[in-house]
C-alpha cells in the first residue's frame, strides 16, 4: 500500500527516527513540515532510526499549505485528539496522507476545524492527554495496512531452529 505520514513541526529526535524506522518497515513515504525542533543531524534521531535511515523516503517542507498544494489531489487524515471519529472508523485509500501534529501541542485547531470530517483520534482515557508521537503513527499506519490485508507484507514467522516452516 502506498501510504504517507506526515510529521508537521516534529519536536523530539528519537520520536522522529522512530517514526522513520517505522516508515521503513512498512514503506511508507515520511514529509516533516519545518521548523523542525532539533537538527537532522541530531544523534538521538540518527540512532532511533538505527540503519534504516537509507529506506526511508523522506520529503521537507518549508510549511504545510506547500504539501497541501503538492498533492491536493489526495486524501489527508489528521491524527487528533480533540477528533470525533475514531481512527478505525474511516477507511484508508492508496496514496493517503496521515498527518501528526507536534508532541507538544498537535495540529493547529484553525486546520482541525477545516478539516473535521478528516479528522481521526485514537481512543483513550479520558484522564490521559495523549499518546507518544511514534506510537500513535504506529498505531494508525498498522490499521491502514490491516484494512488493506496487510498486501505486500511478510505476515508470518518463520522459526527456523525448532521449526514453524
Amino acid at each position: 500500500m502506498d501510504l504517507n505520514v506526515v510529521l508537521v513541526e516534529p519536536e523530539i529526535p528519537q520520536n522522529t527516527g522512530n517514526i522513520a524506522r517505522t516508515c521503513a518497515a512498512i514503506g511508507a513515504n515520511l514529509h516533516m513540515v519545518k521548523p523542525l525542533g532539533f537538527s537532522v543531524d541530531d544523534r538521538y534521531l540518527k540512532r532511533a532510526g538505527l540503519d534504516y535511515w537509507s529506506d526511508v523516503n523522506i520529503t521537507y517542507y518549508d510549511n504545510f499549505d506547500e504539501l497541501r498544494e503538492k498533492y491536493k489531489d489526495r486524501t489527508f487524515f489528521y491524527a487528533s485528539t480533540k477528533a470525533e471519529n475514531s481512527y478505525t472508523e474511516v477507511n484508508y485509500p492508496e496514496g493517503c496522507f496521515i498527518v501528526f501534529g507536534k508532541e507538544t501541542a498537535g495540529l493547529p485547531e484553525e486546520l482541525l476545524v477545516k478539516n473535521q470530517q478528516w479528522c481521526i483520534r485514537i481512543p483513550m482515557r479520558s484522564n490521559i492527554r495523549s499518546l507518544n508521537l511514534s506510537n500513535s503513527v504506529a498505531i494508525i499506519v498498522y490499521e491502514a495496512l490491516r484494512q488493506n490485508n496487510f498486501s505486500g507484507f511478510v505476515t508470518k514467522g518463520n522459526l527456523t531452529k525448532y521449526s514453524w516452516r
